[in-house]
């Protein structure tokens, strides 16, 4: 049995995490040396789908899901800004030594793992499915701060439209929300997007009364 078949048969019999790996887009940027080439036969024998080169100098990646990427002095030189991104793929440090300008650029990719240079067979397999999660770990806190953040902003619109409504139309704060609801359910829109469109108009309004006294003001001096 070959290593790839060996790879197969065992991811074949392992957790979904494992069997994922199989139909991963991994870019293997890194010179074409001794540590290049055996991470790119490592990726190979597990069964992603691997493309590897040097420098990097690709603008728009090619739907990666995860990237070795050579972290050395000379990266710095080059842009590399798709792999910061919100949507960037899953970031591996491949570094084959330390010092504070590595780890720095290391923190600054957001790398997920680190794949110490000389690089070796084993150990790889581990840190991939490691990274792999850690990233999805990742994107979900991230999606759901995003919600709790909109959900957050939409509940302060909702209070302020309500205050504008009760201080305007001398109403109680039942009655505010009532008219609020009312108007989104004729629209067939939410709450939120009512009270943000009440409170934009009222700043608006207040806007122009505020520069209207402003510039009678100043033509009266």
């Amino acid at each position: 049995m070959n290593d790839r078949v060996h790879y197969r048969s065992t991811i074949s019999k392992t957790p979904q995490q494992l069997k994922e790996l199989r139909i991963l887009n991994v870019a293997v940027i890194h010179p074409d040396d001794a540590d290049g080439r055996q991470i790119t036969q490592q990726l190979q024998r597990i069964g992603c789908r691997v493309q590897a080169f040097w420098p990097p100098s690709i603008s728009t990646p090619n739907n990666f899901d995860v990237v070795f990427l050579a972290v050395r002095p000379d990266i710095l030189d080059f842009d590399v800004q798709w792999l910061m991104g919100e949507d960037a793929p899953t970031v591996i440090a491949v570094v084959n030594y330390e010092n504070p300008t590595i780890v720095e650029v290391v923190l600054n990719l957001r790398a997920k793992a680190v794949l110490p240079s000389p690089v070796r067979s084993f150990g790889l397999l581990s840190i991939l499915v490691l990274a792999r999660e850690a990233h999805k770990v990742n994107r979900s806190l991230q999606k759901n701060l995003r919600k709790a953040e909109i959900k957050l902003q939409g509940f302060r619109h909702v209070e302020n439209a309500k205050n504008i409504l009760m201080k305007t139309h001398n109403i109680s704060e039942s009655d505010a929300y009532e008219l609020i609801r009312e108007r989104a359910m004729s629209t067939r829109t939410t709450t939120e997007e009512v009270a943000k469109t009440i409170f934009d108009a009222h700043e608006l309004l207040s806007m122009g009364v505020s520069n209207r006294i402003t510039g009678q003001t100043l033509g009266n001096i």
